[in-house]
């Protein structure tokens, strides 16, 4: 698709890109590219069919007729697509703006000018005032086009390639972003060639422009990017799943993720938010991901979501999803429900929470980020940079909250109290959530062949969960994957001893990293029938042809016992009596400052 670039081998340019619902981060990918992308209905068109497309009057025509009417978005992407790209055109705006104030001229009429919305003078969501404070402003409204500071840029390893090809197109010199971290979890298990070469090469180039790099084996980026946060901050990440559990991030592709490392800011047209608010008290044997399903279970109920793809609805896409009612969440919890809003396609996702559980996170990251420098880790001036940053918020700790009278698309209202089994996606889309029972009472399948319990997804609570519920059971006659998200996670975890209990249950481990959730790496069986408490079930992901439920550890590890769903009341016989009075040391966090001389 799209134009070569004369004299950039492996790029190409313009092309449209037509979809019902485009996911942000693709839309900004094809902003970046300098392609079209445009959101209409498509279910008229065939592969095949000859379609006109009338950019400027919002209309798609096939056989003479219209099947379809859209609406520019942003304003300005026409100057997008003209220029090769959004970040072209902003380098040759700016550019232009400086020449101009030199020369004494005024304000160039060859750009379009972004739309501004009127100010409501309602108050702001918490999401709307820490993109305003990376601003310099109060807050933001949602469509208002904006270049907030980004303090925290990530890049992975299937992406960095691009990324640096995009660096050096900028001429830069170093990173302008104050913490800069390349990962490579994506292709540490089962490297190609390529990827062993990139291996040796990606980080020497990320640390001499002051940027943070990881090494194979370390984990998976955003388990690492969370712990290099500071509240309230802006962020992007070229993953999907860069969503933080303190502060908010804005996915991007790799041209966006060098523009932002380089430039220090990111462009944003700031989205409308969507509040999901919980409320109530947890129920026995329910789990974090359970009220991740819970999120477009309850939207199916208020018709603020469907799960078939004709007409389909979607009020979290593109937009920012905020989650209030859960204060008292440890950062990593947090991170469960964060992760997950890239399966809604929301655009980014902020959780209110109380001071504790920040502080908390700081002291240990802090820590965490001490034994880097320590372990050799590059760049040292950028990690004690952090380190400073951190320290100074924690002598003094304050976190934004929203106004009284923000305004939200919608209102999505959980109670904690109705949530009494556990509450699955099933195959294959994240959309299509049931309770364990609705699922037995259908004809979706039942027997469960693979087992995964790995992904960003995941924090070293589940894992010692997975152990407890199999603990005496023996071999397992379903195909068990074992993946901790971090080295660290998997260091304490041997040391608890919980890989024997993995190796005793037939358990296939795998160095720390993304594994089977990015599908590049080891692959289920084809056909197979998979259970995973990874992020996503799209079609032939995990596997060729295979059916996966996405769920908790808890649950994963009954279905590996039994080979199959449990009943809700087997799971809830199961699960309670495993773990009952072992809590408080299963789902405790790795807070590394209270382990005496801790090191990497």
């Amino acid at each position: 698709m799209g134009e070569d670039i004369p004299g950039v081998p492996n790029k190409r340019t313009g092309g449209v890109v037509l979809g019902g619902i485009i996911a942000p981060i693709f839309f900004a990918t094809c902003e970046d590219s300098g392609a079209l992308p445009l959101e209409l209905d498509v279910t008229q068109m065939e592969s095949g069919d000859v379609v006109t497309i009338y950019p400027y009057k919002g209309e798609a025509h096939k056989d003479g007729k219209c099947i379809a009417t859209f609406k520019l978005n942003p304003n300005t992407i026409t100057d997008e697509v003209r220029a090769g790209g959004r970040i072209p055109l902003i380098i040759g705006r700016g550019l232009t703006a400086k020449a101009r104030g030199v020369l004494g001229m005024g304000a160039s009429a060859v750009f379009l000018t972004a739309e501004q919305p009127a100010d409501t003078g309602k108050g702001f969501t918490l999401a709307q005032k820490m993109v305003g404070r990376a601003c310099g402003m109060t807050g933001v409204r949602p469509g208002m086009y904006v270049e907030p500071v980004t303090s925290t840029v990530g890049s992975q390893d299937t992406t960095g390639p691009m990324t640096r090809d995009e660096v050096v197109e900028l001429a830069a010199l170093g990173f302008s972003a104050d913490l800069v971290m390349q990962s490579f979890c994506h292709t540490a298990a089962y490297p190609k060639p390529s990827d062993v070469v990139m291996h040796h090469t990606l980080p020497d180039f990320i640390s001499k422009l002051s940027g943070v790099a990881l090494r194979p084996g370390d984990g998976v980026i955003h388990s690492w990017l969370n712990r290099m946060v500071l509240p309230d901050t802006v962020g992007t990440g070229a993953d999907s799943h860069t969503r933080f559990p303190i502060g908010i991030s804005f996915p991007g592709g790799s041209g966006i993720v060098a523009f932002a490392a380089v430039t220090g800011s990111m462009p944003l047209t700031m989205p409308e938010s969507v509040l999901v608010r919980f409320s109530g008290e947890l129920q026995p044997g329910i789990t974090l991901r359970d009220l991740v399903n819970a999120i477009p279970y309850q939207a199916i109920k208020e018709c603020h979501l469907s799960v078939a793809k004709k007409d389909k609805k979607n009020i979290f896409n593109g937009r920012i999803l905020e989650i209030e009612g859960l204060p008292d969440l440890k950062a990593e919890q947090a991170f469960e429900l964060s992760d997950a809003s890239a399966e809604r396609s929301a655009a980014a996702c902020t959780v209110l929470l109380n001071e504790e559980p920040v502080v908390e996170y700081l002291k240990s990251n802090v820590v965490l980020l001490e034994s880097m420098i320590e372990a050799g880790y590059e760049d040292k001036r950028t990690l004690q940079r952090r380190i400073d940053k951190m320290n100074e918020w924690l002598s003094n700790p304050s976190l934004m909250k929203p106004d009284s009278d923000a305004e939200y698309a919608a209102v999505i209202n959980i109670d904690l109290n109705k949530i009494t089994e556990p509450i699955l996606a099933c195959p294959n889309d994240p959309d299509d959530v049931a309770t364990l029972s609705e699922i037995l009472a259908s004809e979706r399948p039942t027997k469960i062949d693979e087992v995964f319990v790995g992904s960003c997804m995941t924090n070293i609570g589940h894992y010692r969960a997975l152990g407890e519920v199999l603990k005496g059971e023996g071999a397992v006659p379903a195909r068990l994957w074992v993946c901790p998200p971090t080295k660290m996670d998997e260091k304490q975890l041997i040391e608890e001893g919980y890989y024997a209990l993995f190796g005793a249950a037939g358990a296939r481990t795998e160095i720390p990293g993304c594994s089977l959730c990015m599908g590049n790496q080891a692959r289920v069986a084809d056909n197979a029938i998979v259970f995973s408490t990874s992020t996503s079930n799209f079609d032939n992901r995990l596997g060729k042809g295979a059916q996966v439920y996405l769920g908790s550890a808890e649950l994963a590890a009954v279905c590996a016992m039994l080979g199959r769903l449990p009943t809700a009341k087997e799971y809830n016989e199961i699960v309670p009596k495993k773990i009952a009075g072992k809590e408080a040391n299963i789902y405790k966090y790795l807070n590394f400052n209270l382990i005496k001389d801790y090191k990497l």
